[in-house]
């Protein structure tokens, strides 16, 4: 499973009590602050456990990046009709933010406080907007690695494309060198290795989500299985 992916739920959900943004550096790790509880939830997820360090998941090998053939892709229903493909050049020189929140992992961890950065998902909602008519991304990896999220998933504020984590750049079996965080989601859902983002105008389910996981991943609600879906929460298996 891609790690932490879990790479790497859904919007019903309350916020993670700490999540934070702001443009600045990314900071190291040891000085990263978890804000204080403020919504009257648990600091954790039902069922989740803090363990020492954030381990490392995921489907497959490990994709080598070639920086002059690498690419990302933003196709589907667009609201021009036409695909974008961006070089990498073109992915450093977008603005980028930080995000601090606390990384689910549907395997039952929660990470608090990891220190991301990079490009803001609104961003590239912004010079590549979908239609009106999109419900949903899917979010793609190398190797055919997929994840389906609901748009207003993808529109959070705390959404973003990761080039960092805690002040470096990310590692290779993290996701370097891209990798999508949606903080308030099961981790499977921060697709590690981005490669492609399709607009899609009717949910479809991803790799994990066809082979027997939540369609939508909210952590708060414990969505963890297909079989706890509720009518309207997932197309059919």
């Amino acid at each position: 499973m891609q790690d932490d992916q879990l790479a790497s739920d859904g919007l019903a959900q309350a916020p993670s009590p700490s999540v934070a943004r702001s443009v600045s550096e990314a900071r190291p790790e040891a000085e990263i602050e978890v804000l204080p509880e403020a919504t009257g939830q648990p600091v954790l997820p039902p069922g989740q456990y803090i363990p020492r360090t954030l381990p490392v998941l995921h489907y497959g090998p490990v994709p080598a990046f070639h920086r002059q053939t690498w690419d990302l892709r933003i196709f589907g229903a667009t609201e021009s009709g036409a695909e974008a493909r961006l070089q990498w050049d073109d992915v450093e020189a977008m603005p980028a933010c930080q995000v601090t929140a606390d990384f689910h992992c549907v395997t039952k961890f929660t990470v608090p406080g990891i220190c991301w950065a990079g490009i803001p998902a609104t961003e590239i909602l912004r010079r590549f907007p979908p239609a009106p008519s999109v419900t949903h991304a899917m979010i793609w990896a190398d190797f055919g690695y997929s994840a389906n999220i609901r748009i207003d998933d993808f529109v959070a504020d705390d959404t973003l494309l990761a080039t960092h984590r805690a002040g470096e750049r990310l590692s290779p079996e993290h996701g370097f060198p891209l990798r999508l965080v949606v903080p308030h989601l099961y981790a499977w859902k921060s697709v590690k290795w981005v490669r492609a983002i399709e607009y899609l105008t009717a949910d479809r389910r991803g790799f994990w989500e066809e082979r027997g996981y939540h369609n939508t991943a909210d952590p708060w609600r414990e969505q963890r299985y297909s079989y706890q879906e509720q009518e309207g929460e997932g197309p059919p298996l």
